[in-house]
């Protein structure tokens, strides 16, 4: 590679890794596997050594690749939450080791334990008390979030006979069997799936809403002491055996090992145990256990000299793809899933796995028949990586979609435009039953008890048929239901008729309308006021909204059009569920056609409130800072949202501006 190419692949590879890993720390929605993560990472530490010439202080293998988000109180870290150089072989283990130990002029000890693969946090506490919890993010600065710890197991709030000081670094996670049902819950409801369990953490810990992380059944495990006050060790893994008789929980299967052949005996254990864990890890962590060994090998501006994290690859394994299925989801779209020849991969027995949808299939050519390599996504999904051509005998069969729904026979279609084949049927069995669970869901109209199962059984007994028949539901109707006594059955009957008063913006989202998720449904609401003005609008208005699109008007439209839905609205009418939106959007508001956005924290509003505000007069909260923005609102600690408004001259208002502005 000639200096000109590798400076070309350089600046390529710095912001490929720049983009994945904001979707990976900052928006909780990876793209690429972290092993190939890693691998890119790699590529460009080995072609910045090799030309140093092309130094950058702003290199991601010079910076921690998180931030801290603006919707949480910022909060420096006392001492930096470095993170860990990598290796992916033996091989390079080993150096590692053997460079470590020639640094210390002897050979050390090595405490040795999986890597959870979670979201690391710092617990701070003063006199025992459990004070202030805060995210990683960039390794200096991070957020606070103090109220949503509080929810997570393993953090004891109070410690008996403790430190002056105390801070500690953990690794919050969401255990699989945890993972596996929220991810059931959000496909019946018509959610996005979180990619694997990481991600699902560390979006379940950065809600605003405490009491939706609270629900997700979010564990820690604490893996250092940062910083202690008033006590000492001399160990790290005294440290931990401290923190464990605390009330922590402590990481698991760890070992105090010296040598090569210890050390990589064990983390190929460690290895073995991956699929039989209630939790993910993506790798072994090897570190100087003796404090002032640590203290002499010192660290770099990233990264601990005396520590090393040895990654393991995705399992990947061959099997045959026996047959491809088809299953009809809430909004009729049909989906590919493969059946495949049972094989054992990460710990469980996989014979099912997602093929996404036909252009994926199309694009890697996969063939009933076909010998295929499978893998988990995020060590939790079974997924169809490629097929394996070599091995093909002539008797493989391509897959066509079929032309009727596999459900109710109605036909099939592709809108023009999308990769989705959809039943033209809205009355599909299918659809029917996703319809209800997605009616009845949190983001909805909020039917307490009524989850898929629940669902599923009144169907099932033929009580309802579509979501206006729950408003006609008795305690007596519920009874027939397995599971359900008196007190449960009032319960949920008088969860369905709270739900009447869910308003507009829920109503519009829970009916099912394509391409109208929770926000679009209340910047239609907040406009229009109530049903009927929805559904006597024309295109052209309902597109004239900010952030509704063409497409997203016309698919309003056209749901309106058809007359089943319309007589499903007036049968709700007239159960009395409430069809009027909580708060109207008064057009030419004072802030039409203006776009704020929100920086730092306010004094007198949350962010919440401000955005509402803002909305209400006409207005639009956009999360990032353009050339089209009108506003920059910015409170204490206004971040780098303040820097980029200065930077294009976008005009920026206090707190106090704002309170004029709305008089």
């Amino acid at each position: 590679m000639d200096i000109k190419e590798a400076k070309k692949r350089i600046d390529e590879l710095r912001g490929l890794i720049k983009y994945h890993s904001d979707r990976y720390y900052n928006s909780d929605s990876p793209e690429i596997s972290d092993f190939e993560y890693d691998r890119l990472y790699r590529e460009l530490e080995d072609l910045e050594a090799e030309y140093p010439q092309f130094f950058d202080e702003n290199s991601p293998t010079v910076r921690v690749g998180g931030s801290a988000s603006e919707q949480f109180a910022p909060v420096t870290h006392s001492v930096p939450m470095q993170s860990l150089g990598d290796v992916f072989s033996a091989e390079e283990l080993k150096a590692f080791i053997r460079k470590t130990d020639e640094a210390a002029g002897e050979q050390i000890e090595y405490s040795v334990e999986p890597k959870i693969d979670g979201l690391s946090v710092s617990l701070e506490y003063e006199n025992g008390v459990f004070v202030r919890g805060s995210t990683r993010g960039n390794g200096t600065v991070g957020e606070d979030v103090t109220e949503n710890l509080r929810h997570v197991g393993g953090i004891p709030k109070r410690i008996e006979n403790a430190p002056a000081v105390l801070e500690v670094r953990g690794e919050v996670y969401m255990p699989r069997e945890k993972f596996i049902r929220l991810n059931e819950i959000r496909e019946a409801e018509g959610a996005a799936l979180f990619a694997n369990p990481r991600n699902a953490a560390a979006g379940s810990l950065r809600q605003l809403d405490s009491k939706i992380t609270a629900e997700r059944g979010l564990a820690v495990y604490i893996f250092n002491i940062q910083r202690i006050e008033g006590k000492s060790f001399a160990r790290h893994s005294e440290g931990l055996d401290y923190l464990k008789n605390c009330g922590f929980s402590v990481i698991e299967n760890r070992k105090v090992l010296k040598g090569e052949e210890e050390i990589t005996a064990h983390i190929e254990k460690i290895g073995e145990m991956r699929g039989e864990l209630s939790y993910d890890i993506d790798g072994a962590v090897v570190k100087a256990d003796v404090l002032s060994v640590r203290d002499r090998l010192g660290a770099t501006t990233k990264a601990p000299k005396w520590a090393i994290a040895y990654k393991y690859p995705p399992e990947e394994k061959e099997t045959l793809l026996e047959n491809i299925y088809v299953q009809v989801g809430r909004t009729g779209v049909l989906t590919p899933n493969a059946k495949l020849k049972t094989v054992r991969l990460a710990g469980t027995n996989v014979s099912r796995a997602t093929l996404h949808n036909m252009a994926n299939i199309l694009d890697k050519d996969i063939r009933i028949g076909d010998t295929v390599v499978v893998r988990k996504a995020g060590d939790i999904i079974p997924e169809v990586v490629r097929s394996v051509k070599e091995k093909r005998t002539g008797g493989e069969k391509p897959f066509e979609m079929p032309l009727t729904c596999p459900e109710c026979g109605a036909p099939v279609t592709q809108v023009e435009g999308e990769a989705a084949y959809r039943c033209t049927d809205s009355a599909c069995p299918a659809q029917r039953l996703r319809n209800i669970i997605h009616y009845a869901s949190k983001p909805c109209m909020d039917i307490e008890g009524l989850g898929p199962s629940v669902s599923a059984a009144l169907v099932e007994k033929e009580l309802i048929r579509d979501v206006s028949e729950l408003y006609g539901l008795t305690e007596n109707d519920l009874l027939v239901l397995d599971k359900f006594a008196e007190k449960s059955a009032e319960n949920l009957v008088n969860a369905i008729e709270k739900s009447k008063q869910a308003g507009l913006e829920r109503l519009l989202f829970a009916i099912g309308i394509p391409l109208i998720g929770a926000r679009g449904a209340k910047l239609v609401a907040g406009r229009f006021g109530d049903i009927d003005a929805v559904m006597n609008a024309k295109s052209e208005e309902i597109a004239e909204i900010p952030d509704i699109g063409e497409k997203m008007a016309e698919s309003i439209v056209k749901y309106f059009s058809i007359e089943d839905n319309r007589r499903l609205i007036e049968r709700l009418k007239a159960h009395g569920v409430e069809t009027t939106a909580k708060e109207k959007v008064a057009a030419g508001g004072r802030f039409e056609g203006k776009t704020f956005v929100l920086t730092g924290t306010l004094e007198g509003y949350t962010r919440d409130e401000a955005k509402k505000i803002i909305e209400s007069l006409g207005g639009k909260a956009s999360g990032s800072v353009s050339k089209k923005t009108d506003y920059v609102l910015a409170g204490e600690a206004a971040g780098s949202k303040l820097d980029k408004a200065q930077a294009l001259g976008v005009t920026v208002i206090s707190e106090e501006e704002f309170n004029e502005m709305i008089k």
